[in-house]
Formats: C-alpha cells, sequence, structure tokens
C-alpha cells in the first residue's frame, strides 16, 4: 500500500513485496483471520467480463483477537479507491462480515479501533449502533464496540436478509 492517505488512515505501514507474500500468507493459512474482499458491483455489471481485480476496492476484515473470548472478534473495513469512498460499500461490507461472524463464527462482541482523525469511519461504526469504550492517546485511536444483545441481533439479520450464499466461482458449482 504506497499511498500515504491510506496508510494513515488505516495506521499501516508499507511493506517489502517480501512482507507483502508473507502477509498474503498468513490471511490464507491462519484460522483467526478473515477478510472479505470489496468489489465495485456497478464495475462488476458494466464490462462484458470484467475481472475481479479491476473491480477491487478494498477490504473487510475480522480477526479473532482473543483466545480466552472466542466470541469477540475485531473488525475493520478499508475502501481503498477514493472514487467509492461515501457510496455505502464500507457500510455494507461491515454489515455482511458482521453477519458472517455471529451466524458462521459465533461471535456476540464486535470491536473496531479506528484513528482519531479518521472521522467518516467513526461515524460509519457509530451508524452500525457501536459505541466509544476507550480512547487511547498514545495510539491516537478509538476503540468502538457492539454487543449482539437479540435485538442487535435481529436487527443486523434483517439488514442482511438479502444475502444469498452462493460458491466462490460458479466453474466451482456443481454441474445440474
Amino acid at each position: 500500500m504506497q499511498s500515504e492517505e491510506l496508510q494513515r488512515l488505516t495506521a499501516s505501514e508499507p511493506l517489502t513485496l517480501e512482507q507483502e507474500y508473507g502477509m498474503q500468507r498468513s490471511w490464507r493459512e491462519d484460522t483467526d483471520k478473515c477478510t472479505f474482499i470489496v468489489l465495485d458491483a456497478e464495475k462488476w455489471r458494466a464490462g462484458p467480463s470484467p475481472s475481479e481485480e479491476s473491480c477491487m476496492t478494498g477490504d473487510v476484515n475480522l480477526f479473532l483477537t482473543d483466545l480466552e473470548d472466542p466470541t469477540l472478534g475485531e473488525i475493520e473495513v478499508m475502501i481503498a479507491e477514493p472514487s467509492c469512498r461515501g457510496r455505502g460499500l464500507g457500510t455494507e461490507a461491515a454489515l455482511l462480515m458482521m453477519s458472517y461472524g455471529v451466524t458462521k463464527l459465533g461471535l456476540t462482541t464486535f470491536e473496531a479501533k479506528i484513528g482519531q482523525g479518521n472521522e467518516p469511519s467513526i461515524r460509519m461504526f457509530q451508524k452500525l449502533h457501536f459505541e466509544q469504550v476507550a480512547v487511547s492517546s498514545v495510539f491516537q485511536e478509538v476503540t468502538l464496540r457492539l454487543t449482539m444483545t437479540e435485538p442487535e441481533r435481529q436487527w443486523l439479520l434483517e439488514k442482511t436478509s438479502y444475502v444469498e450464499e452462493k460458491p466462490y466461482r460458479d466453474e466451482l458449482a456443481e454441474p445440474h
């Protein structure tokens, strides 16, 4: 990630190619991480057969950070493509990942750690019912949390009721 703006917004450091490959291996092999790639649906539908890479706009990640509490997940969202920000993609991606965490992983609590200056992300998570629970002046970040009470769980499942699970690629589906 070479963009200084994205590095600032995500509290990230630039990686060497070797470090990037190591990070990719970690995401593929570690059992304590989930990631969904966010695609721009308008680009996906516009072309005759666009590649996924040409439609990529960001990602949403879920970390299972507490071995003592397997019901807690830390969530983060990055919409890297500036033209795609402010269109609700981050909100939708977060909702989808939270739904996955609740229905597939049994999560009941979500945390988001966001740089203090990243007001759009803070507002997005507050819109998703997260509440600020801590501020770290050392790390210049706020921690927001959402506990999935039954009303919150129902709200989340209603917001994602349109989701239909499908195979990753059509060619991987069973022939009819």
